[in-house]
This record gives structure tokens, C-alpha cells and sequence, in this order.
């Protein structure tokens, strides 16, 4: 099975090869001419500098939302505005992101062969002291070396059940390294490998938002209802920044994972009147639609309209106020796509995550958490077909591990999460002997006071088992 970036390679030589059976296309970003200075160069560059021509789409879409920097190594655009190679071109980075500074040249142009040497001695070196933890969604080139892998809460959990570590290097992305942070012990460090990797998510909702949206909801509802249960209970999924959960854990809220979403809303029904869920109004929506929650109960806060553009009625009569948020990878799969893997691949079972569209999730055979996806992976028979709507980095990886099994991406664009594709080897290396040299890059320290509000808010995720 081939890496994402051979995936990435092979779409944008099938697209010039499709524009030059027709007679050339608009000439941009075409492939550098055989034998000339360009196509040696990029033919002797080691393999992660390599630069595809285009960006990766397929013209029978109508649509390329994929940044076309996608093959480019991070740290060429690292501290230009936005997310970054593969990004969704609509979505729009805070202009106070964090910006990672340039690397030393001993690691930018440095071949891949040096790269694993250099991590492989410095992992050893370490020993036990130092911990890398990598997400499911991270390229293979840096999963190869975790110590731990898995979701961003599964991760958590490694940290804070390593009490002998002195350091965890987090592969993902900043919202998880502060919750790292948040629950491992106060004298371990968390390093985050390039200070550029957000998340577009986390940032479609700030802590001033969030506070004004609260302003606006207790002005129009009150404090508590009639009942006495407490008027509005603020729910946070674990893909936003420490303040917001610091603010659920301080007004009587809590934190929920894609696995005990529904459990979590629960809790909070038995507190509150109603719900207001952040960031992600996709995981809320599916969640609450399949626990009985009319549509109509569940309108959408924008942040920047009075009352999230909704009248006091509609906030009366919510049981789940959801806030304008989304995932882009999860956000461009489509009730097409699926109609099309099934065209293509006659009994087909087709899962999805709950972040996808509501309408994604309805045409789909299952939807749950990426470690639900795992499983029903690891339980499929020989000889399965299914089509997967979720990170391609993840599909790559479950159909490596599962060959006797057809698996593939519902999403025929190859568009990885941009800023968990920012961490490379280049910057592991970088880290690991950096922390050899005595020095620690990169820490994500989250405040105190908003790290014991948090870890208010997450102890009772972590009572809220499915």
C-alpha cells in the first residue's frame, strides 16, 4: 500500500496526464520538462522537499479546496498567515496563530535516510525519560516512531498514566498538547514539534466568543428555569482551546469525546433545560438527532449576528444550541460520494465520523468516533469492501493493516488535515535533540487557574463513560 504522500504524487501525475490527453489545460503549475534543470532537481530532492505541480483534485468535482502547497515541507510556509499545506482555501487562520520559527538548515536538507537516524539515536539516548505521543491522523513517516497512538483523548490518557516520563513530545495538534498538559503531572514537559499546528475548528470558536455567547443566552433565558435545573449547560468537544474548556469546567459544564457524546448530553439534560455545544455543530447535531432531538430544537449560533442570529423563542424552545463550527476534512464528505462508492462497489459498507453533515451521516451503514472506525475495521471478513469518511492519513494506514480488505476514502480529493501535517520528521528530529542538548522547545504550559477549571470539566467527561 502506498504513504499519502505516494498518494499525493500519483493524483497530481494523473491530472497532468489527464490535461495533456486534452490537449494541455490552462498551463498552470504544469510538470517541469523531462531533462531539464527543474525536473532533475526535483527528481534528486530527497523524497519529503518533492513538490507536486498542482493542487490535488480531481476536475470532475468542479471544486479544488485543497491548498495547492500541499507537498511542500511545512517550515517552506510555516510562518505565512494561514493553516497551512493542504489546507481548505475557506477557511481562514486567527491572525494571532501561533507561527513556528525557521529550523536549522542541518535539518531542512537533510535526507529522509538522516532524518531516521538522527530520531532513532536520539529516541534511544532518551529511553523512557521522553514519550512521543502520535495522533491516528499523522502521516506514517511520524507514527513509525510514536510511543503511543491514538485519538487526542486516548493520548491524553498516555500522558497522564506515564508518571514516569519527564517529557511528552505531542504529534498532533495544539488543542491536544494542552490537554496533555492539563492532566499530566506539573513537572512534565509537553512539546509540541511545530508551534504551527492548530486546528481550524478549535479556532472557529474563541474564549471572547464564547463569554459574549454566554452575555446573550443568560440575559435572554436566566440563570435557572422554573424547574431549578440551570437554564443553559455549555458542552465543549475536546477539539477547542483550554480557555473554552476552562469555561465549561466554571459554569457547570463538561467536556465530551466523539465515543461518549451521547452520554455526555445526558449528563447535562439531567442538569439543564438546554444545551449549548461547541465548536463542532455537526457532532452535536448527530448526536442529538439520534437520541430523539428534533432539528427544529436545535438551532445554529453564529457568533458574530445578535443572539447567534435567533429570536428569544428559538432559544426558549432549543434543547441544543449549536454552535457555527465544523472540521474541513470531515466537512467535504458528501451523500455523492457515497452513491457513487456504492455504484462502484456493489455491497459496500460505507462509515462514517459523526463529524460529517448530518445528511452524510444518514446515508451512511454506521457513524461513530475514529476508534469506532477501527474496530469495525479490525472485525471486517476477508474480502470486505469499505468506504471510509474520515482522514486519509487513518484509511491509508487501517488498509495497511488490514490487506485482505478493500478500504478506501469516500473523498476521491487527497487532502490530509493541513496542520496535523505539519509535523515532519524534520521537526521530531529537531525536538528530540534539542531536548538531548538540555533544551526544551516548544512547551505548551497551560495557565493554572484555566488548568484546574479544565481539569474540572474533564474529570466529569471522564465520569461519563458510554
Amino acid at each position: 500500500m502506498t504513504s499519502v504522500t505516494e498518494l499525493i504524487t500519483a493524483a497530481a501525475a494523473h491530472e497532468r496526464e489527464r490535461e495533456a490527453a486534452l490537449g494541455g489545460g490552462d498551463g498552470v503549475g504544469a510538470a517541469p520538462a523531462p531533462g531539464s534543470a527543474s525536473a532533475s532537481a526535483s527528481a534528486s530532492a530527497p523524497e519529503h522537499r518533492r513538490v507536486a505541480a498542482r493542487p490535488i483534485a480531481l476536475r470532475a468535482t468542479g471544486r479544488s479546496t485543497c491548498d495547492p502547497s500541499l507537498p511542500q515541507a511545512p517550515w517552506a510556509i510555516d510562518r505565512q498567515p494561514g493553516y497551512g499545506p493542504g489546507a481548505s482555501t475557506i477557511d481562514r487562520a486567527p491572525v494571532d496563530a501561533p507561527r513556528q520559527g525557521p529550523l536549522p538548515e542541518r535539518y531542512t536538507s537533510a535526507t529522509d535516510a538522516e532524518l531516521d537516524s538522527w530520531i532513532s539515536a536520539a529516541r534511544e539516548t532518551l529511553g523512557p525519560r521522553v514519550r512521543i505521543l502520535g495522533h491516528f491522523y499523522q502521516r506514517d513517516e511520524i507514527v513509525r516512531y510514536a510511543d503511543f497512538v491514538g485519538d487526542s483523548f486516548m493520548l491524553a490518557q498516555a500522558a497522564k498514566g506515564s508518571p514516569e516520563a519527564e517529557a511528552f513530545v505531542f504529534c498532533g495538534v495544539h488543542f491536544m498538547a494542552e490537554t496533555a498538559d492539563i492532566l499530566s503531572g506539573a513537572d512534565q514537559a509537553v512539546i509540541l514539534p511545530n508551534l504551527a499546528a492548530g486546528c481550524s475548528m478549535a479556532d472557529m470558536a474563541t474564549i471572547d466568543q464564547v463569554e459574549a455567547c454566554w452575555r446573550e443566552l443568560m440575559a435572554a433565558l436566566g440563570e435557572t428555569g422554573a424547574d431549578g435545573r440551570q437554564s443553559v449547560i455549555p458542552v465543549t468537544y475536546m477539539n477547542s482551546s483550554a480557555a473554552i474548556k476552562a469555561f465549561c469546567g466554571r459554569n457547570g459544564g463538561i467536556v465530551c469525546t466523539s465515543s461518549n457524546a451521547r452520554t455526555v448530553l445526558e449528563w447535562a439534560f439531567e442538569r439543564g433545560q438546554r444545551v449549548v455545544f461547541f465548536p463542532d455543530q455537526h457532532l452535536g447535531r448527530n448526536t442529538a438527532r439520534a437520541m430523539g432531538v428534533d432539528e427544529r430544537q436545535m438551532p445554529l449560533w453564529r457568533p458574530h449576528l445578535p443572539l447567534g442570529g435567533n429570536t428569544e423563542q428559538q432559544l426558549r424552545d432549543a434543547r441544543v444550541i449549536l454552535w457555527n463550527g465544523f472540521c474541513s476534512v470531515h466537512k467535504r464528505f458528501t451523500v455523492a460520494q457515497i452513491e457513487q462508492a456504492r455504484a462502484d462497489h456493489p455491497g459496500v459498507r460505507v462509515i462514517v465520523h459523526p463529524e460529517c453533515p448530518a445528511e452524510v451521516v444518514d446515508a451512511a451503514d454506521g457513524a461513530g468516533s475514529t476508534e469506532y472506525i477501527r474496530q469495525e475495521v479490525e472485525r471486517a471478513a476477508p474480502g470486505s469492501v469499505i468506504a471510509v469518511g474520515t482522514e486519509i492519513n487513518l484509511v491509508n494506514r487501517l488498509q495497511q493493516q488490514r490487506p485482505d480488505v478493500t478500504i478506501f476514502c469516500l473523498d476521491p480529493v487527497v487532502c490530509p488535515c493541513s496542520t496535523m501535517y505539519r509535523i515532519h520528521p524534520a521537526y521530531l528530529a529537531w525536538t528530540l535533540e534539542s531536548l538531548l542538548a538540555g533544551a526544551t522547545p516548544n512547551r505548551i504550559t497551560v495557565p493554572a487557574g484555566v488548568a484546574d477549571a479544565s481539569r474540572v470539566a474533564l474529570e466529569r467527561m471522564l465520569a461519563a463513560k458510554p
